[in-house]
C-alpha cells in the first residue's frame, strides 16, 4: 500500500470519527438515556442499595415496603421494557448491544418475580430486614458528623420500616403466601439479640463507640446521645414488633408444606425461578436429570480419592471417618481463621499466572456474627463499596467448629474470595466505560457459576495436593450438582424435607448440621440453588471449546478477561463473548 492511500485512508477514519461525534446514532442516545433514568429510579427506590453502590444523596433513608410500592414498581419497570423494545435492536453492537440484552433481560426477571408477588415473601430464614440491619455501620460510610446524622436517621426510620414488613408480610398470609413452618424454627434467635434493655449492647451502637478524630467532642456526645435515643425508641421497638408478630402471627399461619408449587401459581412460579437463576429456557425436569448425572460423574472421581488415601472401607464409611476423625477439625476460631487466612494469601499469590487483569480493590476475613451463625451457611461474601470507600469481606462461621472441617478450607476460600467471588464481583464495580447498572446488578448463575470455576483454578496453581483437601473439593462440586437434584425435587417433583436430607448426606461428606441449613436454605430460597453447577457447566463447557479450538494458541489469562470482563452476564451472552474472543484469535492466527 503506498503512501497516499494510507494518508486517504487516514483522513477518512478522522472525519468518520468527527461525524460520529458530532452526529451519533440517536438509538445510543436514546438508549444511554433510558439507562441514565433506570438508574436514577433504582437508586431512589433502594437507598440501601444506592450506599452499597457509592451514591450518598439518600444515605439517610431506609427503602419503602409497601404492597402500593411494588405495584407501582411493576409499572414503572414495564414502562422501561416498553420504551427499551420500541428502541430497533438491530441499531446496536458491541457493548450497546450486550447492554441492551442485559437490560431487557433483567426488567423481564424483575418483572416476573413482581408478577408472582414474591414481594410477599421479603425474608428467609438466613436473610432479611431484620439480619441485615444489625451490620448498618458496617456498610455505611462514618466519616463526618453528616454521616452520623444519615446513620442516625435510619436507627429512627427502623421502626417504621419493621412495621411495613409486618403488614407486607401480613397481606402475604392472607393471600396465601408464607413461608413453609419447618425453616421458621428458631427465627427467634435472630431477633431476641436486638431486643435489649442498655442501648450500649445493641450491635449498632457500635458506631459511636469511637470516632474520628476530626469530629468534635461536644459533636460526639451530641450524636451519641441521639443514636442512643434512636436504639431505644425505634430499632428495639420496631424488632420486638416484629417478634411478636413471628411467633404470635406468622409461625402459626406458616404452610406445613415446603415446596413452592405449593404457593398461589407455584407451579408456574417454580418454572420461572429456574429460568431465572439459570438465565437459560430450561426445565425443572431438564436440571435434575443434568443433576443426577453430574451426581454420579463426581461420585466416580470421589471413589478415585479415597483409593488414592489408601483407607480400606466403604464411601459411607470414608464419609464417617472424615466426620468424626479429629485431625480434620480446628480446635479454635482462631485456628480456623489462621487456614482460611493462609489459603487465601497463597491463592493472592498465584493469580497472575491465571488473569490479565486483576481488581484493585483488596478484601478482608471477618467471622460470621454470632446472632445468625448457627442458621446460616459455611461462609459468604460482602461486596466492597462501590466508591472504594470499603474493602470486600469473606465472612466465615466459626460456629460448631466439628460442622467446619479443614479439607473443605481450600474451596470455600477460592470460591467466598480468590479468584471467585470478590476477583470478580470487585472486578466487575472497576470496570469503566459500562453502564453503572452493568457494573452493579448482575446475575447469580454467572456470580456463582464463576465462584464454583474458581474452585477447581486451584488444581492449576498447586492447591489441593492433599487427597484429603481434593476430596473436599470434589465434595464442595458435588453439593453443587446435589442442589440441582434437590431444588427440583422439593419445590417441583414432591420431595420431602428428609429426602432431601438424605439424599445430600449419602453422596457427600459434608456435615449433617451443614446439610440441613442448606437443605432449610434451599427450602426457603426456590431456585438459587440452580443457579452455581448451572454457570459452572457452562464456564467450563466454553473453556474446553476454546481450548480445543485455539490449540497452543489459547492463553487461560486472555480466555479469563473474555469471560469477566464483560461483568455479571446472562449465560448466553456469556457465550457470545467468548465465542467472539475464540474468533478474534483465529482471525489473528490467520493474519499472522
Amino acid at each position: 500500500m503506498n503512501r497516499s492511500v494510507l494518508i486517504l485512508a487516514a483522513v477518512c477514519i478522522a472525519l468518520c470519527s468527527t461525524f460520529s461525534a458530532l452526529y451519533p446514532n440517536p438509538a445510543e442516545s436514546q438508549l444511554d438515556a433510558l439507562f441514565g433514568e433506570f438508574w436514577e429510579y433504582s437508586l431512589e427506590q433502594n437507598p440501601l442499595f444506592a450506599t452499597s453502590a457509592g451514591v450518598h444523596r439518600y444515605n439517610d433513608r431506609l427503602p419503602v415496603v409497601t404492597v402500593e410500592r411494588y405495584e407501582r414498581h411493576k409499572q414503572r419497570l414495564r414502562d422501561f421494557l416498553r420504551r427499551t423494545e420500541e428502541i430497533s435492536r438491530e441499531e446496536f453492537s458491541g457493548q450497546d448491544a450486550i447492554s441492551y440484552d442485559f437490560f431487557i433481560q433483567i426488567l423481564n426477571e424483575q418483572i416476573g418475580e413482581l408478577e408472582f408477588k414474591t414481594y410477599y415473601l421479603p425474608i428467609t430464614n438466613r436473610s432479611g430486614f431484620h439480619i441485615s440491619f444489625p451490620e448498618l455501620s458496617e456498610r455505611v460510610p462514618l466519616n463526618t458528623v453528616r454521616d452520623y446524622e444519615n446513620y442516625i436517621a435510619r436507627l429512627n426510620g427502623f421502626g417504621e420500616y419493621s412495621r411495613q414488613h409486618v403488614e407486607l408480610m401480613r397481606e402475604g398470609v392472607r393471600n396465601g403466601f408464607t413461608l413453609p413452618r419447618i425453616v421458621l424454627e428458631d427465627a427467634d434467635k435472630a431477633i431476641e439479640p436486638h431486643i435489649v434493655d442498655d442501648p450500649t449492647e445493641s450491635l449498632l451502637f457500635r458506631a459511636f463507640e469511637s470516632f474520628p478524630d476530626h469530629i468534635p467532642v461536644k459533636d460526639r456526645k451530641r450524636l451519641t446521645t441521639e443514636g442512643t435515643e434512636a436504639i431505644v425508641r425505634s430499632v428495639v421497638p420496631g424488632y420486638e414488633l416484629f417478634l411478636e408478630f413471628i411467633l404470635d402471627e406468622y409461625i402459626p399461619s406458616a404452610r406445613e408444606e415446603i415446596g413452592s408449587i405449593h404457593l398461589p401459581g407455584g407451579r408456574r412460579f417454580y418454572e420461572h425461578r429456574v429460568m431465572r437463576f439459570t438465565t437459560l429456557d430450561l426445565t425443572p425436569e431438564e436440571v435434575h436429570q443434568t443433576g443426577l448425572s453430574e451426581v454420579e460423574r463426581i461420585r466416580g472421581e470421589m471413589k478415585e480419592v479415597i483409593e488414592e488415601t489408601g483407607f480400606e472401607g466403604s464411601f459411607d464409611q470414608f464419609v464417617e471417618f472424615l466426620r468424626t476423625d479429629p485431625q480434620f477439625y480446628a480446635e479454635t476460631p482462631e485456628e480456623l481463621m489462621r487456614e482460611v487466612a493462609y489459603a487465601c494469601k497463597k491463592m493472592d499469590g498465584e493469580l497472575p499466572r491465571l488473569f490479565k487483569t486483576l481488581p484493585r480493590m483488596p478484601y478482608g476475613i471477618r467471622p460470621v456474627p454470632d446472632y445468625i451463625a448457627p442458621r446460616t451457611t459455611t461462609a459468604y461474601y460482602s461486596r466492597p463499596a462501590g466508591d472504594g470507600t470499603r474493602a470486600g469481606y469473606y465472612y466465615v462461621n466459626t460456629y460448631d467448629l466439628r460442622s467446619r472441617p479443614l479439607y473443605e478450607v481450600e474451596a470455600l476460600s477460592l470460591h467466598e474470595a480468590v479468584p471467585g467471588h470478590h476477583l470478580q464481583i470487585a472486578l466487575q464495580q472497576e470496570i469503566e466505560g459500562l453502564p453503572s447498572f452493568r457494573r452493579f446488578y448482575g446475575f447469580t448463575a454467572f456470580s456463582e457459576g464463576w465462584a464454583l470455576y474458581a474452585e477447581r483454578l486451584g488444581l492449576e496453581v498447586g492447591f489441593y495436593n492433599d487427597p484429603y483437601s481434593n476430596f473436599g473439593r470434589l465434595t464442595y462440586e458435588m453439593w453443587r450438582a446435589l442442589r440441582l437434584v434437590v431444588d427440583t425435587g422439593m419445590h417441583y417433583l414432591g420431595w420431602t424435607r428428609q429426602e432431601a436430607i438424605d439424599f445430600m448426606a449419602q453422596n457427600s461428606a459434608l456435615t449433617i448440621h451443614n446439610i440441613t441449613t442448606e437443605v432449610d436454605r434451599y427450602i426457603a430460597w426456590p431456585g438459587q440453588a440452580l443457579a452455581y453447577k448451572t454457570g459452572e457447566l457452562k464456564i467450563r463447557n466454553l473453556r474446553t471449546l476454546a481450548e480445543e479450538t485455539l490449540g497452543d494458541n489459547f492463553d487461560v489469562r486472555e480466555f479469563h478477561d473474555a469471560v469477566l470482563l464483560n461483568g455479571s452476564v446472562p449465560l448466553q451472552i456469556l457465550e457470545n463473548n467468548v465465542m467472539e474472543y475464540i474468533e478474534t484469535v483465529m482471525n489473528e492466527i490467520v493474519m499472522e
